[in-house]
């Protein structure tokens, strides 16, 4: 505690009634240790601002005590194998499997557990602020990670799974780039990959269960994304800023008035052709 909060507090202890402003601000900077401390003294306190200062308090340790249990719980599959002897484990993910234009791309990211990753997500659940906090924060903090695309010529090709997992092996090369670590586990969401070197474990809603596929599906979504918003500066007709390249009614709606971009996955529209032709 520094020494502007310890006086504060002594003048509390004292009898002495702060401004609930400047009591609000104390109280909000306070460990569960040091409000406890201060609890049976605030509670005596009969303004109803200050007890709800307590209210609110209680709540925000709460809060934080589910959030802490909510990381543990992300990083078990992480100790699990850190524990049978694996050094750095990565988890991977994907963004884009979906679209009817654009790549895919995955990303591989091994977490420092020393750095603060709380709340850390599914990248679905992120705001875009929040997605774009974590993009940075990632790419600074994380011991490596690697970034791999899969363009949609390739997805017409070879299809969306097998492109999948090609933008998933070429995540694994770039983070392998980095001297710092060589990946000998892997943790990947709901794909298996057959023919790579590297132990693995495949999980179903793997980017809600481990905070490395979280982080991999961050760094996979928010840089499609930037894909997209630079794809919608090139053809801002189709709206791509919007639905990214999904199939939504906007979406349909340009196609039919301006047909497909060089970017569209052929393989992704015969059924709008179909319709098309029976007009």
């Amino acid at each position: 505690m520094t020494v502007k909060k310890s006086e504060q507090w002594q003048s509390i202890r004292q009898g002495e009634k702060l401004p609930v402003k400047q009591l609000s601000v104390l109280v909000d900077s306070l460990d569960a240790d040091d409000f406890e401390g201060l609890r049976a003294v605030l509670q005596m306190d009969q303004r109803k601002a200050v007890q709800n200062i307590i209210k609110r308090k209680d709540k925000q340790l709460a809060a934080a005590e589910r959030e802490k249990a909510r990381m543990a719980m992300m990083f078990a599959f992480e100790r699990d194998y850190s524990s049978r002897g694996f050094q750095c484990i990565g988890g991977i993910d994907e963004a884009g499997r979906g679209p009817l234009l654009g790549p895919v791309v995955a990303a591989v990211a091994v977490l420092n557990e020393a750095s603060d990753w709380s709340g850390i997500d599914d990248s679905k659940k992120l705001s875009e602020q929040q997605r774009e906090k974590f993009y940075d924060k990632i790419k600074q903090e994380a011991i490596c990670y690697g970034i791999g695309i899969a363009s949609h010529e390739e997805i017409d090709q070879i299809n969306i799974l097998n492109a999948t997992k090609l933008a998933m092996k070429r995540a694994i090369e770039a983070a392998e780039e980095n001297e710092n670590a060589t990946i000998d586990f892997l943790l990947i969401d709901a794909v298996k990959l057959d023919d790579i070197p590297i132990g693995q474990l495949s999980l179903i809603k793997g980017d809600q269960r481990s905070a490395s596929i979280a982080a991999a599906s961050i760094l996979a979504k928010v840089t499609r994304d930037h894909m997209m918003q630079a794809l919608h500066d090139t053809y801002p007709a189709y709206g791509i800023d919007q639905h990214k390249g999904y199939g939504t009614k906007q979406h349909y709606e340009a196609l039919d008035q301006y047909g497909p971009t060089p970017y569209h996955r052929q393989s992704f529209l015969s059924k709008w052709h179909e319709k098309r032709s029976k007009r």
